[in-house]
């Protein structure tokens, strides 16, 4: 064994490329611990071996390639932009129920105002025909 850190940063880069491959960005970022405790295990074989013990082996940052981060962005602004879509549609759609519901509303008091009146006109007419008599008008009559 010449070069001690060069034969950790190996055995760790083989952990990680054995790893996190089966794993999606996010869950990679979620199971640093996963990926920690395998690391330590792997290290703690193959560096015993030369006299070595590994206590801890911390897996503290994740860095993904840039285009990696970029597209992940992408995704997120367009996940929101989704919603946001979503969320104005589902606006509109209640304008227009409601908008729908107060014109039936409004058709629904015009037909009772115009039933009314009618009646006040056929109530009005009864009791010009009946002025003055003590008949009762009926639609036999």
């Amino acid at each position: 064994l010449t070069d001690v850190h060069e034969q950790i940063d190996s055995y760790v880069a083989d952990v990680v490329r054995s790893c996190v491959p089966h794993m999606t960005l996010d869950e990679a970022f979620e199971k640093k611990d996963d990926v920690s405790n395998a690391v330590q295990q792997k290290l703690t074989v193959e560096m015993g071996l030369y006299g070595f013990q590994i206590h801890k082996a911390l897996v503290t940052e994740m860095v993904p390639n840039a285009a990696v981060v970029q597209s992940m962005n992408e995704i997120n602004k367009q996940k929101r932009l989704r919603d946001a879509a979503i969320m104005a549609a589902e606006g509109d759609k209640i304008k227009v129920v409601k908008a729908a519901e107060a014109a039936a509303d409004a058709a629904q008091l015009q037909g009772e105002g115009i039933a009314r009146q009618r009646g006040a006109i056929i109530e009005g007419l009864r009791d010009s025909i009946t002025h003055g008599t003590n008949e009762q008008l009926s639609t036999e009559k």
